[in-house]
């Protein structure tokens, strides 16, 4: 699914995020990227969803090389992975139906695919009683949980998480953490950065340490420890 070889972003003379990293996450697989502020999770991140290019080496996910896609290809890209992120990027002046149903407005889905396709999606995150709530009337998991569902709503084969718990109580995260295991059982490769020790130790799945922009350590079945 992920093949990433020498993998290296440098900022200046004096940041280099990520240095000479070789990576591969299987199809199907979960993997925990963990590593103390600056370690380079989120700059992996974001060159994983091509929100930035590398200065160097290659990154190849689903048998594409994403390394250097021209900017008009990006959209098309992003739309076949699902991205999940800490502050939740929902609508505010939109309810929880309308915030998914817009991820598929805008690669114009008909408005009857949408009908049929929403609901779905809610019900498998445990949203189906929630569709006409805006997100000022959730709770944080719950909150996170639509924009999982808005991630979700296209199939991706992948879906990268970003701190995904970092602003949830831990009953909320547990919920969000679940749920991620659940679609992973479904099929879906799930990649997780996070600093969260307790969240990865509890797991007991695959963990990719980062430390100064190098991989450090990496188990199949880990703990979040440095």
């Amino acid at each position: 699914m992920i093949n990433i070889e020498n993998l290296t972003k440098i900022y200046s003379p004096k940041i280099i995020a990520l240095d000479d990293v070789d990576l591969e996450i299987e199809n199907g697989e979960f993997a925990s990227i963990v590593g103390p502020s600056g370690a380079g999770k989120s700059t992996l991140v974001r060159l994983l969803i091509a929100q930035e290019k590398p200065s160097k080496g290659k990154i190849m996910i689903g048998g594409k090389d994403i390394t250097h896609l021209r900017r008009g290809h990006i959209p098309y890209y992003r739309r076949k992975l699902g991205v999940v992120w800490q502050d939740f990027k929902l609508l505010n002046n939109k309810t929880v139906f309308e915030n998914v149903a817009y991820a598929l407005e805008v690669v114009e889905k008909s408005p009857k695919e949408i009908r049929v396709q929403v609901p779905q999606i809610l019900k498998l995150v445990g949203l189906g009683d929630k569709a006409d709530r805006f997100p000022y009337e959730l709770s944080g998991g719950e909150v996170q949980r639509t924009a999982i569902a808005r991630a979700l709503v296209h199939e991706p084969r992948l879906l990268i998480a970003d701190e995904p718990t970092g602003n949830l109580d831990p009953e909320n995260t547990k919920e969000v953490v679940d749920l991620l295991l659940r679609i992973n059982k479904m099929g879906t490769t799930v990649l997780l950065a996070t600093h969260n020790k307790s969240v990865v130790d509890n797991l007991k799945k695959r963990v990719i340490v980062l430390e100064k922009g190098k991989v450090v350590s990496d188990k199949k079945v880990g703990k979040y420890s440095l």
